[in-house]
């Protein structure tokens, strides 16, 4: 992703054009002076589960007739990412979206 950096006076001029290559997948820096005032990228998607790689993997085949090929070791590695999966405690700080009754 390439980063692009503009003056807030150039950003105010043309916003739609700034928009428009943050939709392409540029990073936009708008500055005053040598100050970074903000930070335009797209918003990063939610992961997908597996269940919905699995999904996407069937409709590709239905579609193109082609059938998705996994590198050998896969179906090991996902059973042993499942066996050693912990519950996840996040840390003090980012449990402000906790609440307690």
């Amino acid at each position: 992703m390439a980063t692009i950096h503009i003056s807030e006076a150039d950003a105010a001029r043309d916003f739609p054009g700034l928009m428009a290559k943050v939709r392409n997948g540029h990073e936009v820096v708008i500055e005053n002076g040598s100050s970074s005032r903000a930070i335009l990228r797209t918003e990063f998607s939610a992961p997908r589960t597996l269940s919905q790689c699995i999904e996407l993997a069937r409709q590709h085949e239905l579609a193109t007739g082609e059938t998705p090929v996994l590198d050998a070791d896969f179906a090991q590695d996902v059973a042993e990412i499942v066996r050693n999966r912990k519950p996840w405690t996040p840390p003090a700080w980012d449990q402000s979206w906790i609440q307690i009754s």
